[in-house]
């Protein structure tokens, strides 16, 4: 479980160790990690339509999101084939769990962006 307070003090951390890097490794830092973050807004929104995974797909955890999007089928699927409290059931059970991912997705993000700065500042050491 994240933990806010721990996931800042992460970032000033890593902010901190950014900062002790020459301007020439500094630069090349964030020449890397550039291209690898992750906006919380757009996982926000990817998450908007939490019923399919998008949001998981847009943090490469392919598992999670094709979990996700095969729930959603077999719960439509189970409507039409007339199972419908069960589908229904199955989709609202997927919703509410990624209910909670919407209303974190600064601090998911922000903890998964302080782990790539982590990997890429362990390669400059």
């Amino acid at each position: 479980m994240l933990n806010q307070d721990e996931v800042e003090r992460q970032e000033d951390e890593l902010r901190q160790e950014i900062n002790r890097l020459s301007d020439e490794y500094r630069s090349l830092f964030y020449s890397a990690v550039k291209k690898k973050i992750k906006d919380p807004d757009t996982y926000a929104a990817l998450n908007w339509f939490f019923v399919t995974g998008l949001h998981h797909f847009y943090l490469g955890k392919w598992m999670s999101g094709l979990v996700d999007l095969a729930a959603f089928v077999l719960g439509v699927g189970l409507m039409i084939t007339g199972h419908i409290e069960v589908g229904i059931a199955l989709i609202v059970v997927i919703s509410t769990i990624e209910l909670w991912a919407l209303f974190r997705a600064q601090l998911i993000i922000q903890a998964w962006n302080n782990k790539l700065y982590r990997n890429e500042l362990d390669k400059f050491k």
